[in-house]
């Protein structure tokens, strides 16, 4: 589809420069060939008495050159047109590629996101449905039997709601004009923390306590909650994530690091990716997810105009940092 779009794109752009490239070819062929036979006339009446030519061989002598400056002019447009068209030619279809492109590469990437968001809607379903349907055909199900079916498909249900709530939540943020005010990341960093309900031990939190910046509060706690969500998951249980506050020129925000599996580098690339899992060993039981969260952080953090990166290697430490661009100058009061 997109090829064909190209060819015709091009064909616009080059009819557009062949009608123009014509245009001005008749233009200067008209002002030139007028130019040429005024000069050969002029030349030829003053030469013509010290050569004694008679009036008819006279215009005879004009006619030819005019002719022959004319066939020359003519000869030299044709080349010079041939010459822009195929050059035209060549850029029409770059530029052609070049506007299209991004189309192409959004067109990808909604059929990429439809065909995937379609899988992960259709296991749960599947699942849900072969369990009742086995129960339906089972007319000794037993009261413990149906409560670990209804409970499984409550895990189902629970899941899929998960699911479309990030969907909805990438859907907004592609149109979403976000509020900003200042925000201290402390107390963001403070507030997820309590949410998890995990000890001192588990989660540690330093760095510069006065840092702020100009974001959205709720889009920064959700930054912070989705990074620790999966530090948590892939990290042993007794092992420390540390959360450091830091500030880089005139960005501030967090690194999050845990110990655990690590991250390939082949994988690494492709973590930010929507609905991208890494291997079996890090979405195994409880940690399998959707690989929409770290999509979802990315998004946010482009709408605030900050970075993101990751740093990490198989059993390795790995670092995810968040930052933001800086509120004023002044410390964050609120603590």
């Amino acid at each position: 589809m997109f090829e064909s779009a190209t060819v015709k794109l091009t064909a616009w752009y080059l009819a557009i420069i062949v009608a123009v490239s014509l245009l001005f070819s008749v233009v200067i062929y008209s002002i030139a060939s007028s130019e040429v036979g005024n000069r050969i006339g002029t030349i030829q009446r003053t030469a013509r008495p010290s050569f004694n030519l008679n009036p008819t061989k006279y215009n005879d002598i004009r006619d030819i050159q005019v002719r022959e400056a004319e066939g020359n002019l003519i000869g030299s447009l044709i080349i010079t047109n041939a010459c822009i068209w195929l050059a035209g030619g060549v850029g029409s279809y770059y530029l052609a590629r070049r506007t299209l492109r991004p189309i192409k590469e959004a067109h990808e990437a909604q059929s990429r996101f439809s065909s995937d968001a379609s899988h992960e809607l259709r296991t749960p379903l599947a699942s849900m449905k072969t369990e009742l349907e086995v129960a339906l055909r089972d007319p000794n199900l037993k009261k413990e039997e149906m409560r670990e079916l209804l409970t499984s498909n409550l895990e189902e249900v629970n899941k899929l709601t998960k699911l479309s709530q990030t969907l909805l939540q990438l859907s907004q943020l592609d149109h979403h004009n976000i509020e900003r005010e200042k925000v201290a990341l402390a107390s963001a960093a403070r507030a997820v923390i309590e949410r998890f309900g995990t000890s001192e031990k588990r989660v540690k939190l330093e760095g510069n306590m006065t840092l702020s910046v100009n974001a959205n509060t709720s889009n920064v706690e959700e930054l912070l909650t989705i990074l620790l969500d999966n530090a948590l998951k892939y990290s042993p249980e007794d092992s420390t994530v540390t959360i450091t506050i830091l500030q880089q020129k005139q960005l501030s925000g967090f690194e999050v690091t845990n110990s655990g599996p690590g991250i390939s580098a082949a994988i690494l690339p492709h973590i930010f990716d929507r609905f991208y899992r890494a291997d079996a060993s890090r979405t195994n039981g409880n940690k399998k997810g959707y690989g929409l969260g770290l999509s979802l952080a990315k998004r946010i953090v482009e709408l605030h105009d900050g970075e993101l990166a990751v740093s990490s290697a198989p059993n390795a430490m790995t670092t995810f940092r968040i930052l933001l661009p800086n509120s004023a100058q002044n410390p964050a009061k609120n603590q």
